[in-house]
């Protein structure tokens, strides 16, 4: 009888790397794992002392979030894209960017709507999963599709990720601009997820936040952003939406039924990190140095480097299957992330992370220079 209930989900597909993890781990220098951007530095000390100072969280948190959480979220917008928020209306706080990517389908009501959901080509899995979850189809359709007239019929909610995972492609803000006024045009609501957005090599500013490119009017649009890579925070699960008041207000609705509640000490700790904007650029040079390592290791070993403009991971193809190089790669020891994971338009490359330590990045580096000989 019970076989009738649950979602029936895939097997999670990073359990697929298995094999090869169990290789690399077997080289006598150990594993270099560049497959998952988790980050490996500490949490800055203020935020931890400003989680531990709140610990005497005996009441039940807000959902929308502390007053003094969605001041900060509005000044970290203010800051960085000079985009104005309504700290009290257009603002939301989330437990981690994937849980919203994953429940935002289901909380917009999209399958009563008989309305699908598209995202990029090659893009995170959360995207098509949030949509399975849903219950309804996943279109793949990449921004410069958008913007040059692909047919929206059918979607209620589009995604764009700038900057891009796995690729690093970095959308500008005409494109931004033009895919927001053909959403509007259709009805469609677009949400920009744009965690890796201060982590912008080509540029010391941030990649284009869709909020700085729509101007004033946020109808129809969410910016979608996480502590997680800024600030080492990927444990506390701290994250923020921001856009369209209805859309806050109904999200916000939906979550307080669902209890989606940021814990107290997090929304703390939130706080302080959002108003410190030292401790991010120190770690965006740490990652500066790693990355040039990194790319400098791929191209002497023949890969090639597509887009990785931005973000935490370098899009790296040896023209050949994904597995295959993922295969070249374990016996050097390095673990990489399948393009595949993706979508099938990713299926010659691999994602190769930069969330590893400066001693294991140099020796994956090394490695892949010596194999070149």
């Amino acid at each position: 009888m019970t076989e009738r209930f649950g979602l029936n989900l895939p097997d999670y597909p990073w359990d697929r790397l298995t094999e090869y993890r169990n290789r690399a781990a077997a080289h006598p220098d150990g594993v270099c794992d560049l497959s998952i951007g988790t980050p490996v530095d500490p949490t800055p000390p203020f935020i931890r002392e400003a989680l531990a100072a709140a610990g005497d969280a005996h009441g039940y948190p807000t959902t929308a979030g502390t007053i003094e959480l969605r001041e900060s979220i509005a000044w970290w917008y203010e800051t960085w894209h000079s985009v104005t928020l309504d700290p009290a209306t257009e603002v939301l706080p989330t437990v981690g960017s994937k849980e919203l990517v994953a429940w935002l389908p289901t909380l917009l009501g999209l399958r009563a709507l008989g309305l699908a959901v598209a995202c990029p080509s090659a893009a995170y899995p959360t995207y098509e999963m949030g949509a399975t979850i849903a219950g309804v189809a996943c279109r793949r359709l990449d921004a410069a599709e958008v913007a040059a007239g692909a047919s929206l019929e059918g979607i209620g909610l589009l995604w764009i990720n700038t900057p891009g995972n796995p690729t690093g492609e970095v959308l500008d803000a005409d494109t931004l601009g033009e895919v927001v006024r053909r959403a509007r045009a259709a009805g469609v609501i677009v949400a920009s997820d744009e965690c890796y957005g201060l982590l912008n090599w080509e540029s010391d500013s941030p990649a284009p936040s869709v909020l700085s490119a729509v101007g004033t009017d946020l109808t129809g649009v969410l910016s979608v952003y996480s502590m997680s890579k800024q600030s080492n925070l990927a444990g506390y699960r701290a994250a923020f939406v921001a856009g369209d008041a209805d859309l806050i207000a109904d999200l916000t609705r939906s979550r307080k039924h669902a209890g989606m509640i940021v814990p107290f000490p997090i929304q703390a700790a939130m706080t302080a990190g959002l108003r410190n904007t030292e401790h991010i650029l120190e770690q965006k040079e740490r990652y500066r140095k790693r990355r040039e390592l990194l790319r400098s290791g791929l191209t002497s070993n023949g890969f090639r480097i597509d887009h990785s403009s931005a973000g935490l991971y370098l899009w790296a193809s040896a023209g050949v299957d994904c597995w295959e190089s993922l295969s070249a790669l374990a016996d050097l020891g390095i673990v990489a992330g399948p393009g595949e994971f993706y979508g099938d338009a990713a299926a010659n490359h691999v994602r190769v992370a930069l969330t590893a330590t400066d001693e294991r990045i140099s020796a994956a580096a090394r490695r892949l220079q010596d194999a070149a000989g």
